[in-house]
């Protein structure tokens, strides 16, 4: 017997944790575009996250395929593509229909265990209008879809090395931008009663806030965000004269059980208990990183508000003119058919263009927030693959956090070197996505002499294969732009035997200097030397 709909708080996912991995799940499917989903399909597609070491069960996993998933740690890629007989193993393994010890969920409409598992690895993608699927169904993927697919590459080499690059960044944005100006709570996928737009909500109530004379033209508390997610209507009037009157009270700093006694008790009515963790962190953090991916939205006060990014405003004002008043849809297939249909207008709009010299003095305001110290622990956390706890930074996805703290690095340490970053940033100067294809990472300009900066998160022999040679590239571009006497600093959390070799090969094939760094000893080679241009070397 289906559950009745209630009243819930705004929860996204929970299976596909890091949103960064959307676009790598939803690539892998798309070469099963207009197949029909049967059990098969299921096993062939999972097991093709296997191959490349995206998805990682955790039981009876063969050493073979420990080995060849090396030192990545799970949701990166794996160093060597799994067999198609170690896949089988692992999936075969796994299955909860022919393993007790494995706990299996069911999902509406699919079988317990894998087809269930591939339902709730999708499940999102589907609501938000990507690709659509049924078991015994067409596998359809939409133009939004196509889009979001097209972000990424994962190709094998003829040696078995996974490789995996992000070609079109700027299409992920385009993808959820649209997606989330468009998504309603209460539609045929999700069984709730809350009825809004949360973008559109989030929007509104910020330009209420803003416009407020008694506040602080900052946009909404993070910690003002659970009222939000907990909020039944799309009454954006309403919601933010109760952030108002939480103000008034309480100031900036409400205390947790306040916030979670105004979600379970005022709003909800008290019928559910929720914990305090998932109102005032967990369900905040999970919603901001969603909104993050539209590029509509900005960090003040070191990441304490939400604001909207005022380089996309002829973007927001389209969106809250085009998609306030809202149709509803009885059924799935309707639902994702207004979802996949793309708004051409919507995607021909510009946001403004930031010129270089902009990004550049953003750069040095940022110096003034972030600290050297503060700088190393948080490129520490990128060497490590660990998590970041800052405000801010930790709602960056990795490969943008990496450009943005080592520029910043830099500009912080050798003030005297223009530092010129390739991201496309938001009105506070913050990435919205990593540098462009075609284009170096970083320009560095250190009269008399010029260095191009590249990073990289990849790892192993994917970082030889795909890094070294459009860094050659982007290097000859580079110095026949400048004209000067020219380096490149190439930076990652490890440096692969195997790029060594090639960054060997290019210096002595063409003569260009390529400097490779661990992250660690970059921040050594900082701490040490007063210029970034090396001419011992």
């Amino acid at each position: 017997m289906a559950r009745s709909a209630e009243y819930k708080p705004l929860l996204y996912t929970t299976t596909v944790r890091n949103p960064e991995r959307y676009k790598d799940f939803i690539h892998l499917l798309k070469s099963f575009d207009g197949q029909i989903l049967t059990a098969d399909v299921v096993e062939q597609f999972e097991r093709e996250s296997f191959k490349c070491g995206l998805y990682r069960p955790v039981k009876r996993i063969p050493i073979s395929a420990k080995d060849k998933w090396g030192n990545t740690k799970n949701g990166d890629f794996g160093e060597y593509a799994l067999t198609d007989e170690e896949t089988k193993i692992i999936y075969d393994g796994n299955d909860p229909n022919l393993h007790n010890d494995i706990k299996g969920h069911k999902e509406a409409g699919f079988k317990r265990g894998w087809e269930s598992r591939f339902d709730t690895q999708f499940k999102l993608l589907k609501a938000l209008g990507f690709v659509y699927y049924n078991i015994g169904k067409s596998i359809e993927f939409s133009e939004t879809g196509n889009f979001l697919a097209s972000t990424v590459s994962i190709t094998y080499g003829a040696d078995g090395t996974v490789n995996r690059k992000i070609i079109n960044p700027q299409n992920e944005q385009i993808a959820f931008m649209q997606a989330f100006a468009k998504q309603q709570r209460c539609n045929p996928f999700i069984r709730e009663l809350n009825d809004n737009i949360p973008l559109i909500l989030l929007l509104k109530v910020i330009r209420l806030l803003n416009a407020d004379s008694k506040f602080n033209d900052c946009g909404i508390s993070y910690k003002e965000i659970p009222l939000l997610l907990f909020w039944k209507n799309n009454d954006a009037n309403a919601l933010y004269n109760r952030i108002k009157q939480l103000r008034i009270e309480y100031g900036y700093t409400p205390s947790p059980e306040i916030i979670a006694d105004i979600c379970i008790n005022e709003i909800l009515g008290g019928f559910k208990e929720f914990k305090m963790k998932s109102i005032v962190s967990e369900y905040p953090d999970d919603f901001v990183r969603k909104m993050r991916m539209t590029g509509l939205i900005s960090f003040r006060g070191g990441g304490r508000f939400i604001d909207i990014n005022h380089n996309e405003d002829e973007k927001i004002n389209y969106i809250l003119k085009t998609y306030s008043n809202y149709k509803k849809y009885n059924t799935e297939r309707d639902y994702f058919n207004y979802m996949s249909s793309v708004d051409q207008h919507l995607f021909s709009i510009r946001g403004i263009e930031t010129n270089k010299n902009e990004a550049a003095n953003k750069l040095t305001e940022w110096t003034k927030i972030y600290n050297w110290e503060t700088i190393k622990v948080e490129l520490t956390h990128l060497a490590k693959r660990t998590v970041s706890k800052d405000n801010t930074l930790k709602f960056i996805d990795t490969p943008s956090r990496l450009e943005f703290l080592t520029a910043l690095a830099i500009k912080t340490k050798l003030p005297h070197v223009k530092v010129i970053p390739n991201y496309p940033i938001d009105d506070t100067g913050l990435p919205t996505s990593t540098a462009g294809g075609g284009i170096g990472d970083i320009e560095c300009i250190e009269n008399p002499n010029a260095v191009l900066v590249e990073v990289t998160m990849a790892q192993g022999r994917t970082q030889t294969i795909m890094e070294v040679w459009p860094i050659e590239r982007h290097l000859e571009e580079f110095i026949e732009k400048y004209k000067v006497n020219s380096q490149c600093i190439f930076v990652a959390p490890t440096i692969f035997g195997d790029t060594e070799r090639q960054i060997k090969f290019v210096k002595s094939d063409k003569d260009l200097t390529i400097r490779p760094y661990k992250i660690d000893n970059f921040i050594s080679y900082l701490e040490t030397y007063q210029t970034l241009y090396n001419s011992n070397i």
